[in-house]
């Protein structure tokens, strides 16, 4: 362990703000790059000479099951990075590297498993999630090569989430910037160069994931991190397991209902308006991913310091952290609401220049991001209870906005609008709404609560 690194990153002193921002701006960026793997690929492949809209829709219906690979990194990554930094926070050193090491064994597991359970089951699930005849091979193209590299992505993002728990968040950004150059580099000699479309895009993206993975590994191994990834760490502990599986499942959740809303949303648009606004799907999922981009940052990068100080019960400084994590992402997500209303065309052209999917595609977005800054506090809502270890919380508003609310809604909206695909993207909003405020509040109450236990704490 590095005790100048651990005294440099102890958030229960200086600014709050500080510490959030020291986090948060690396990690935005990396968020950046990060969406760079799957973005890029998308809008080489919408310009692809043949089949440009084919092998786009087809690479679409790959999103379920990458959301479920990201879900179980979520699940062990995100589930133990958390209780690293409340163990740090109460100076328990050796009980924080046996849970990174639990979660990098549980991560290399699960991920083998992934790997053996979607090559033999990827057929009957890619066409149950909308695919057709037409887009399941260029679907499958894709798929077949991204899991033979699935354990890269496990490693890469699972245990990054450990180097930015540390404070290392210049280091977290590296990781995903090496990916992000090469596949940046790669895409265009595979896809184009060597004439291998679909299949070029994949062989690019695990390239790229698997170095990402090995300069994880070598950080974590190494002697700049506090906390060190040691072969004794990896023995399984129950308790421990029970505890990551716990916190972890919240970020399980969201990712597996978001596959579970990809599958739906992609079925019901395949049914009422076909292959076209599946495309059109894939197109707000990529938009998506970018706005939101910049909110991820700021509450992922809100985590540790929370965390570190609900440890240290620094009640005061968690009361700061929330409030400021909470005013810029309101404030941002109003901001981009009102600028995608505005300028669709300008993001929709990314990704693609063909006349009838760039048509269908305005009023979709302009429905789908409707009051969009509904969202953010969602995300505040749900970063704070992760980050103070409160995994039922944290599991009952994760079910809530996607399972209980978009998906029934994405299922019975559709008959009350005309076009009828306009009510799969009415249910993104009303989710927003009624999802997000009940996160937020409920996260007000219950840190109120927390407060008003612990007045004696540092204000």
């Amino acid at each position: 362990m590095n005790d100048s690194n651990a005294q440099k990153n102890d958030f229960s002193k200086g600014s709050v703000v500080r510490s959030i921002l020291s986090l948060a701006v690396p990690m935005t960026l990396a968020q950046l790059i990060n969406i760079l793997y799957n973005i890029i690929d998308r809008m080489y492949i919408g310009r692809l000479p043949e089949n440009a809209t084919l092998s786009l829709t087809g690479l679409g219906l790959c999103l379920p099951i990458i959301s479920i690979v990201i879900a179980f990194a979520n699940l062990f990554g995100m589930g133990g990075a958390p209780l690293c930094s409340i163990a740090r926070g109460k100076g328990r050193l050796e009980e924080a590297e046996n849970i990174m090491g639990n979660s990098f064994c549980l991560l290399l597991v699960s991920g083998a498993l992934l790997t053996v359970a979607g090559l033999l089951f990827k057929r009957p699930l890619l066409y149950l999630f909308g695919a057709s005849d037409a887009t399941f091979p260029f679907a499958d193209q894709y798929l077949t090569i991204y899991l033979c590299g699935n354990l890269f992505v496990m490693i890469g993002l699972g245990m990054n989430s450990f180097i930015n728990s540390q404070g290392f968040g210049r280091t977290g950004m590296i990781t995903v910037l090496i990916g992000a150059v090469l596949n940046l580099i790669l895409d265009p000699v595979f896809i184009f160069a060597f004439g291998m479309g679909v299949r070029g895009a994949a062989i690019a993206t695990v390239i790229s994931q698997a170095a990402s993975a090995l300069w994880t590994f070598r950080f974590l191994t190494g002697k700049r991190t506090i906390l060190n990834l040691k072969l004794s760490s990896m023995r399984l502990q129950p308790r421990l397991v029970k505890k990551i599986v716990g916190l972890g499942m919240s970020g399980f959740i969201m990712s597996a209902t978001n596959s579970a809303v990809q599958i739906v949303c992609n079925a019901t648009l395949s049914r009422h308006g076909g292959d076209l606004y599946v495309g059109v799907m894939t197109i707000i999922n990529s938009v998506r991913e970018i706005v939101t981009m910049p909110v991820t940052g700021v509450t992922n990068g809100a985590q540790p310091v929370i965390g570190f100080n609900y440890g240290a019960g620094q009640y005061g400084r968690i009361k700061k952290a929330i409030a400021f994590m909470s005013s810029v992402c309101i404030g941002y997500t109003a901001l981009i609401w009102g600028i995608l209303h505005l300028f669709p065309v300008f993001f929709i052209r990314i990704f693609s220049d063909e006349t009838a999917l760039i048509q269908a595609a305005i009023p979709s977005m302009q429905i789908y991001f409707f009051g969009f800054f509904f969202m953010s506090l969602q995300f505040s809502g749900q970063s704070t209870f992760t980050a103070m270890g409160k995994s039922r919380q944290a599991i009952f508003f994760s079910l809530l906005r996607k399972a209980f609310i978009v998906i029934p809604l994405t299922l019975w909206l559709p008959r009350f609008f005309t076009p009828a695909v306009n009510g799969v993207f009415a249910a993104e909003p009303i989710s927003n709404l009624i999802g997000g405020t009940a996160s937020f509040v409920t996260m007000l109450v219950v840190v109120g609560n927390e407060i008003r236990k612990n007045r004696g704490a540092d204000q």
